[in-house]
C-alpha cells in the first residue's frame, strides 16, 4: 500500500506538471515542470522524503529498462543515420564535454560557497 501512495504522489505532481505545460505557452517540457515541482516540495517540506523514497528509489532502479526502446529504434534507423554520423559523433562529444565542465564548474562553486557558510 506504501508503494501505491507514493506512486500516486509522484503521478499527481506529473499530472501537474502537464497541466502546466498545456497552460503555459513555453517550450518546456511537462516532466521539468513536475520535476521542479517535486524538488520544490521537498525542499520547503511540503512533501517529506519519506513520503516518495521507496518508490523514487524503485523507479530509479528500473530505469536503464527505460532506454531499450530509444535504444531500438536507433538500431532501426541506422540507414537513415548512417550519412550523418560523424556529425553526431561530434556533437556528442562536444555536448558531453560541456555537460561535465559546467558540472564540474557548478560543483565547485557551490562547495566553495558552503564552506563559507559553515565558517560563518
Amino acid at each position: 500500500m506504501k508503494f501505491i501512495t507514493q506512486f500516486g504522489i509522484i503521478l499527481a505532481i506529473s499530472f501537474i506538471g502537464e497541466i502546466l505545460n498545456r497552460t503555459i505557452p513555453l517550450p518546456i517540457p511537462a516532466s521539468i515542470y513536475g520535476m521542479t515541482i517535486l524538488f520544490t516540495a521537498l525542499c520547503t517540506g511540503v512533501i517529506k522524503l519519506s513520503a516518495v523514497k521507496e518508490t523514487g528509489k524503485l523507479l530509479i532502479t528500473m530505469m536503464p529498462l527505460m532506454f531499450i526502446p530509444p535504444a531500438v529504434g536507433l538500431i532501426e534507423s541506422w540507414d537513415v543515420m548512417q550519412e550523418f554520423i560523424i556529425a553526431i559523433i561530434v556533437i556528442s562529444v562536444i555536448s558531453t564535454v560541456l555537460v561535465m565542465a559546467a558540472t564540474g564548474h557548478i560543483t565547485q562553486f557551490i562547495m566553495k560557497h558552503k564552506g563559507k557558510e559553515e565558517k560563518r
